[in-house]
């Protein structure tokens, strides 16, 4: 684990935002020391300029030079013929030795050089410039350096203090910032550590501002919904579960002590083997369920199914269902399994409450295929055609009072329909119901 995993988001959000303040100070603290240290220096360079050309004019006018040489206090102004040899100066030069050695004459033409202060008693450097004018004489000016170097010396110093304590002081109000920034963060922790789960309307608290907490903070709570609503069907479902495993349990139980009692075992053999086909029924659509639920977004293994086939292949397990012919092939892609599983759950559910005959029909609408289940039976009212696909859902009128049912089979329909992209629905046959399925059209598949 490095450092940087170790720290706080607080304390990386300050990291990040003190170390842009910093390199952004720094580089303010330089371009101002650039910035004086230009400035200064063209001041001392433009004085120097202004002295070399009085003193160039006074040469080419023919004039006498006077002695000493005009020249702004501090200055040092030296004029060598053409042997280097002074011939004149301020009071402040030296009218015997020459402030620059040979050597340095011609670099002092090109450029400005700095040579010791002691050549010319200054207790400061001194910055030289040098020109030739056209008689062969070079004029020579200095300028001291000290109360530039003391600017830029007391420039420094202060930067050294105040950057420090800049940079400190910027750091605690980026930490009190960040804090309270992060104070909602906080209270969204504590407020889930307190959610246990055994209280369905627990949520965590909204702060008032409108930006990513408070979107997190929604997110969440809607989160939590959906679990809610999850755990409540989980219990739901698990309650129901039991009840239906329960009746047939019981009912086995006391048949089996009646015929301990009386003897008479055949019977009673007869009648168990009916409850063990009610509870085999049970089992196997609550595997089912829950393998449904288990594999819930993953994709699964299709193939291209031929639903008019399939309608007709089920329809000759039972007397009373007709399929209505079709034109085309109409493909769709899915597991076969899975789609016979729905189908027959909708033509069992028709065949127990049709007075005479079920139909089955495919056909292709767009991009989809429509299956329908339609029987003549009593029909189902309209508030009620959603609720029958709820799990162990049965209706009070006699069309729910089915023999045998599990309560399971709309609800399995439903999630198969689900899973391969589909929607399912009950309308009114009038009379009766027509089941409407429809999935999506395999169009690769048709011919």
């Amino acid at each position: 684990m490095t450092w940087w995993s170790r720290l706080s988001l607080r304390g990386r959000l300050v990291l990040l935002g003190t170390s842009g303040l910093v390199v952004g100070l720094g580089i303010a603290g330089v371009a101002m020391a650039m910035a004086m240290t230009y400035s200064t220096r063209g001041t001392l360079d433009r004085a120097a300029n202004t002295t070399v050309g009085e003193i160039a004019a006074l040469l080419q006018e023919g004039q006498t030079l006077p002695s000493p040489l005009p020249a702004p206090a501090g200055q040092v102004v030296q004029v060598l013929d053409a042997q280097h040899r002074v011939v004149a100066g301020d009071r402040n030069a030296d009218l015997l030795v020459p402030l620059l050695h040979p050597s340095e004459i011609a670099a002092a033409q090109r450029e400005r050089i700095t040579v010791p202060g002691d050549r010319a008693l200054q207790p400061d450097p001194l910055r030289v410039t040098a020109k030739r004018v056209e008689d062969g004489r070079i004029i020579v000016v200095a300028v001291p350096l000290g109360d530039y170097n003391r600017s830029l010396e007391l420039l420094k110093t202060s930067l050294w203090v105040t950057y420090p304590a800049l940079i400190t002081i910027l750091v605690a109000v980026a930490w009190k910032v960040v804090g309270q920034a992060l104070a909602p963060v906080d209270r969204l922790s504590a407020s889930a550590e307190r959610i246990t789960g055994a209280a369905t309307d627990e949520r965590l608290p909204v702060p008032p501002s409108s930006d990513e907490i408070q979107r997190l903070a929604v997110t969440l709570n809607h989160m939590l919904d959906r679990l809610a609503t999850t755990r409540a069907r989980q219990r739901s479902f698990i309650a129901d579960a039991a009840h239906e495993l329960r009746s047939p349990l019981a009912s086995m139980r006391i048949q089996v002590e009646v015929a301990a009692a009386l003897g008479d075992w055949q019977t009673v053999g007869d009648d168990l083997l009916t409850d063990l086909d009610r509870l085999s029924r049970l089992v196997d659509d609550l595997l089912l369920l829950a393998r449904a639920d288990e594999r819930d977004g993953r994709r699964v293994a299709r193939e291209p199914v031929e639903m008019q086939s399939l309608l007709r292949n089920l329809a000759k397990r039972f007397a009373t269902v007709d399929v209505e012919p079709s034109s085309e092939s109409l493909w769709v892609e899915g597991e076969q399994d899975a789609l016979i599983r729905v189908v027959l759950n909708l033509v069992d559910n028709g065949v127990r409450h049709a007075r005479t005959r079920v139909v089955l029909r495919a056909e292709a609408e767009g991009q989809e295929v429509l299956v329908t289940v339609t029987d003549d039976g009593e029909g189902i009212p309209g508030p009620l055609r959603e609720r029958v696909f709820d799990r162990f859902t049965r209706l009070d009128d006699g069309r729910a009072r089915d023999a045998g049912g599990t309560g399971l089979g709309l609800a399995i329909v439903r999630e198969l329909v689900r899973r391969h992209g589909g929607t399912v629905r009950l309308l009114d046959a009038r009379p009766g119901v027509r089941a409407e399925v429809r999935l999506p059209r395999f169009v690769d598949s048709v011919m």
